[in-house]
């Protein structure tokens, strides 16, 4: 069944995501899974094919194709996911670019049909708040589609979602950078108080994509905030962080942190198939594999993690 009406697209709020009852949702009640997807960037197929990306964006027809098959796959999983959280760049349009409502009209047409039962989490991208957000940029998003970053509990797990181009260019809204700063330390204080089974952090932008020491890239986080970034969530025990961004399949470790980067929904910029990422966290681990959108439709999911699903732990 298709969830209605706006709020689908805005249940994070007030720093945190009003789709789960945070006092039920401390305890670890077994495993679980939760699917990521990324980057369906309506519009930079055609634009990266006429190898106009700033200005080639004026078609997205295979982009809707290919998120409605995604939420197709989604819906027939059976047992359902947790949730759905899509890793930024949710649409190619810049903020003030011609495209971008249409984008986003579009979008949230094909997104509607999720079975209500799975809430949908945003994350915010590049493309979403521009490369150098600025309050304005921020403020618009987050009328669209909800907070830019905030927290919320599942089954004993916490999870995080940030507002990666704070750490990418903040140099038009310092303060809100030192504000996303000030209440990620607040938020990994709390979870130490929980006790937390694990922590897990959304962001668009990937910290590395194979080595923590790897050069600055267009596609990773400056080497000096991503060293900070990761001594804070090793030092806070997160097991994991999910990113977009790079339009392939990455990753890589930082001292029992995982970096994983996932491929698009939209359009590939290697050798990766348009997919989603299934991930099944359990009392000791977190396990994830990248499908293919042709495999998760037809197969579901592969039976060595409905097995590990099933056993309550």
């Amino acid at each position: 069944m298709a969830a209605a009406g706006g709020e689908l697209f805005l249940r994070a709020r007030g720093r945190t995501l009003n789709a789960f009852r945070e006092d039920k949702e401390y305890e670890w009640k077994g495993p679980f899974y939760f699917i990521q997807g990324a980057d369906p960037q309506f519009g930079l197929m055609k634009a990266w094919a006429i190898g106009d990306c700033d200005n080639g964006g004026d078609e997205w027809g295979e982009e809707i194709k290919l998120t409605e098959q995604a939420v197709r796959a989604i819906n027939k999983l059976n047992p359902k996911p947790k949730f759905f959280v899509l890793c930024g760049d949710l649409i190619h349009g810049m903020p003030g670019s011609q495209w971008r409502t249409d984008q986003e009209q579009d979008l949230k047409k094909v997104l509607k049909n999720t079975d209500q039962d799975i809430p949908l989490v945003f994350v915010s991208g590049n493309h979403d708040i521009g490369n150098t957000p600025t309050r304005e940029t921020i403020d618009t998003y987050c009328k669209h589609w909800g907070d830019d970053y905030f927290s919320f509990w599942v089954g004993g797990v916490f999870f995080l979602v940030l507002n990666s181009q704070l750490y990418f260019d903040s140099s038009k809204c310092p303060e809100l950078k030192q504000a996303q700063d000030v209440w990620l330390n607040g938020q990994l204080a709390v979870a130490e108080k929980h006790k937390c089974k694990h922590i897990i952090v959304f962001q668009h932008i990937p910290l590395f994509l194979r080595k923590p020491d790897e050069e600055n890239d267009y596609f990773n986080l400056e080497k000096s905030v991503r060293q900070e970034i990761m001594e804070k969530f090793h030092k806070a025990g997160v097991k994991a962080v999910f990113s977009g961004h790079y339009h392939r399949n990455a990753g890589g470790s930082y001292r029992g942190l995982e970096m994983v980067v996932s491929s698009a929904i939209g359009c590939q910029l290697g050798e990766d198939q348009h997919g989603l990422r299934v991930v099944a966290v359990t009392a000791e681990k977190i396990v994830h594999r990248y499908y293919s959108l042709n495999e998760l439709s037809s197969q579901g999911i592969d039976k060595d993690l409905v097995d590990m699903l099933a056993k309550q732990n």
